[in-house]
């Protein structure tokens, strides 16, 4: 899946899980309007962690040259691209990390306990997340204004919004391996294991489990086909329109309008006409 897609599947699913708009589930209640908006961009960036792993992905060069040496060093550790960070113990390392990233603050005297970890967690997912879907300029500077912005903000006069972080990025990151296994190429779901298909798959070409277990241990569900077909973007336009949805929806009720009141006259209205 392509890297725009990846974080606009990862922005909607934390709408869909966190919001308590009637279009989302609310089944992680307790996060605020500030924390929907800042998480929607956290968990987008969250969902292109997996794709650290690659020097010239999307997320090399968006926070240059932290993020270029970043991917570098994930890539060797990881075995190379769609390898170790791809897979369910990938996971479980970068949600580890985000958690020991929350662990990390520092006492003030003026704005009291500041979470230094999440805060600079948050730089590096915005960056991400920003660059992905094209809403930061490129360069050496301009990518780490608006991150480094929103994470001060943050972390000085809302520290409390970053008890969801280790939440965040496992489910950014199990949205993009989801969006990786409905694509031709498949993820290696138990590396460092790579479990071979039994003989009779392998015999058996007609199957449609020759595609979906490969030799190499990869695992799919190729309904997407390949990275950035038509079905893709099919799929994934919905879901992007939603996400921008759930973000606004967020922002008018953090600025006071009775949002739920007009969507239930909205709602009212067409039933009628309906």
């Amino acid at each position: 899946m392509m890297g725009g897609h990846h974080a606009a599947s990862g922005a909607a699913a934390w709408i869909a899980v966190t919001s308590s708009a009637p279009i989302a589930f609310g089944w992680y209640p307790g996060v605020s309007d500030i924390g929907v908006m800042t998480g929607t961009l956290v968990c987008a960036g969250a969902a292109l962690l997996p794709d650290a792993d690659h020097h010239n992905g999307t997320i090399a060069h968006s926070l240059p040259p932290v993020s270029e040496g970043l991917t570098k060093i994930v890539g060797q550790v990881a075995g190379g691209h769609r390898n170790g960070t791809h897979s369910i113990l990938g996971v479980l390392a970068f949600t580890g990390l985000a958690w020991g990233a929350g662990k990390l603050s520092l006492e003030t005297e003026r704005f009291g306990s500041v979470l230094i970890g999440p805060g600079i967690m948050c730089v590096l997912l915005v960056a991400f997340a920003m660059d992905a879907l094209k809403l930061t300029r490129k360069g050496v500077h301009w990518p780490w204004i608006p991150a480094v912005a929103l994470a001060a903000v943050i972390a000085i006069f809302a520290p409390e919004e970053w008890w969801w972080m280790p939440f965040s990025v496992a489910l950014g990151c199990v949205v993009h391996l989801i969006g990786d296994f409905v694509t031709t190429m498949g993820i290696p779901l138990f590396w460092p294991i790579a479990p071979k298909p039994p003989r009779w798959v392998r015999r058996n070409k007609w199957l449609p489990f020759d595609n979906m277990w490969t030799r190499g241990g990869h695992f799919a569900l190729p309904i997407l086909g390949d990275a950035g077909s038509i079905r893709e973007w099919v799929v994934m336009t919905p879901i992007s329109l939603y996400a921008i949805v759930g973000f606004g929806w967020a922002l008018l009720s953090q600025m006071g309008f009775d949002v739920d009141s007009r969507w239930e006259v909205l709602v009212s209205n067409l039933s009628t006409l309906v």
